[in-house]
Order: structure tokens, then C-alpha cells, then sequence
């Protein structure tokens, strides 16, 4: 088991070389990883099912500690990025499948990377994790009615559908996760220490999946999607930075809301899009993958490097 635990956190750690690595592989060998696109939303029923074993009352209860913190936290998520990715698409009269793929992960709530992240960076990880906890309970309503509200104008989005899809992706799993780790607390304990391993495997098998399914449209305009995605996620974090300070938030609290602003579910927005839209509109959402766990870990070490010096 201490072998496995310790395969799982080299994973962890090596995350955005693995989704680096297997994205070149799938650009360069599409046909080797088709075959997994038909698997998408089970890959992330399973990553949602294991961020169900690792929540606690404790993580809600912070809902009710910090309301103030929160509220601005989860606010800042759902009005900040989809904002910033609507702004994009428009400013840079992007196609209309990328501006919806970019809209759609701009919409998505946030991502368990991000309490990685916030810890690295020494942030709030309990207002980070509750941030998270309360964005992703909301996706269902939230995130369809974003998408619907600011990609409509670009592709038909069917709100009901999306519903549906976030219900079944990911409120049902992490339901179950949650109902595992009452049932089998000591088990459950024991096997979320691999978790890390069973993420990454999953991520890095929904980018090759989305990448190799686009590879001629990445191959024509993957630049302007990956200059697209560094602008939303870089404008994420500085947005979401300046909220928290302008509200005179802690210097842990600024982290924290930064971090979850400029990091998204790109998990869930392959999903959707690869389910509602097109391949080439889960492609945004698996650049970000790629992208945010970059970016968010050389801040994070800046930030830490700074605390350090302070």
C-alpha cells in the first residue's frame, strides 16, 4: 500500500508532465486514443466519485464559518471567468465551436487542482476546498444557465440537457462517494491515498481522448486556442486576486479566491462539450487542463518562496 501511495503522489506532483506528454502522443498518434472518447463522462464520474470519498462535514461546515469569504469566492467563479470568456470570444472573434468550448470551461465550477494549489501556495485550503465544494453543488443550475445565457449566440445550447449531464457526471458520483466513505470509513480512508494516481490517469486519458479527436482543427488553430486559454486563466487569477483584496480579504484569503477564480472543472467542460457541442469545443477544456496545473504550480511556488521570505 506505501508503494502504491508513494506511485500515487509522484503522479500527483508529475501531473502536467503526464497531460503534456500523452497530449503530444495523441496529437502525433490520433488513432491510438479515439477509442477513449467514447468513455469521457465515466473518466470523470470516476474523478468526481473520488472527491466525494475526500469531502467531510467539516469542508460544508466552513460554509458557515467563512460565509462572507465564500460567497465571494463562489461568486467570483461564476461571474468573473465566464465574463472574461465571453469578452474573448467576442474581442477575438473566435469560431463559433472554440468560443463556446472557451464560454463553456469559463462556466464550469471549480476544480479539486485548485486546493492543491492553495496549499502549495499557502493560502486558506479550508476556504479553497469549501469554494469548490459549494461551485461544484451549484454546476448543475449554474453552469447551463451561463452557457445558455453567453454561447447561444454562437452554437444552440439545450440548458435542460446540460442539467442532466452535470446531475449524472457529477452530483451523482460524488453522492456516491460521499455515501461510501459513511459506509466504509476505514476502507475508504485506506484507498483514497491512490486517488491522486486515479485522477491523473483519468485527466490525462479525457485530453489525449478530446486531442486526438481534433487533431486536424488543433493542428490549424491550436495557437489561438492556447493563447486564448493563457489570457481567460491568467485574467482569472488576477480578477480573482484584485476581488479579494479590494474587499479587504486576508493575504491567505487572496490566495485562496485567486487560485479558485483562475482554475476550472476543464474536466467537466470536455465533457459537456464533447456531449452538447463538438470535439473541436472540448479542445479549450483540454488545454486548460494542460495550462492551469502549469501556471497555477509556478504561482503557487511563488507565492510560497514569498511567504518563506516574509
Amino acid at each position: 500500500m506505501k508503494t502504491l501511495e508513494r506511485i500515487s503522489q509522484f503522479a500527483g506532483n508529475t501531473f502536467a508532465i503526464w497531460v503534456l506528454l500523452f497530449a503530444g502522443l495523441a496529437f502525433f498518434m490520433p488513432e491510438s486514443f479515439t477509442w477513449i472518447g467514447q468513455y469521457i463522462s465515466i473518466l470523470l464520474g470516476v474523478i468526481m466519485f473520488g472527491m466525494g470519498m475526500t469531502l467531510s462535514v467539516d469542508d460544508f461546515g466552513e460554509v458557515f464559518k467563512q460565509p462572507k469569504k465564500v460567497f465571494i469566492g463562489v461568486l467570483g467563479q461564476f461571474t468573473i471567468m465566464p465574463l472574461i470568456a465571453f469578452l474573448l470570444a467576442v474581442g477575438l472573434r473566435l469560431p463559433p465551436e472554440v468560443a463556446a468550448g472557451v464560454i463553456l470551461v469559463g462556466c464550469c465550477p471549480g476544480g479539486t487542482s485548485s486546493n492543491v494549489m492553495t496549499f502549495l501556495a499557502r493560502g486558506n485550503v479550508a476556504l479553497s476546498v469549501a469554494i469548490t465544494s459549494v461551485t461544484t453543488l451549484l454546476a448543475p443550475i449554474v453552469t447551463p444557465a451561463l452557457i445558455l445565457l453567453l454561447a447561444s449566440r454562437w452554437l444552440p445550447v439545450s440548458a435542460g440537457d446540460m442539467f442532466l449531464s452535470v446531475v449524472k457526471i457529477v452530483v451523482v458520483p460524488i453522492a456516491l462517494g460521499i455515501i461510501a466513505k459513511m459506509l466504509f470509513k476505514k476502507q475508504v480512508e485506506k484507498s483514497v491515498k491512490a486517488m491522486p494516481l486515479v485522477s491523473v490517469v483519468a485527466i490525462v486519458a479525457i485530453v489525449a481522448a478530446v486531442v486526438s479527436g481534433s487533431q486536424q482543427k488543433i493542428a490549424e488553430i491550436g495557437l489561438l486556442i492556447l493563447l486564448v486559454v493563457i489570457l481567460h486563466n491568467m485574467l482569472g487569477y488576477l480578477v480573482g486576486y484584485w476581488l479579494a483584496r479590494l474587499l479587504k480579504l486576508d493575504y491567505s484569503d487572496q490566495k485562496a479566491i485567486s487560485i479558485e477564480v483562475g482554475m476550472q472543472n476543464s474536466g467537466l467542460g470536455a465533457a459537456l462539450a464533447t456531449a452538447h457541442f463538438s470535439p473541436l469545443a472540448a479542445v479549450p477544456s483540454a488545454i486548460f487542463s494542460v495550462w492551469h496545473n502549469i501556471s497555477g504550480s509556478l504561482l503557487a511556488t511563488w507565492w510560497s518562496k514569498k511567504s518563506d521570505k516574509e
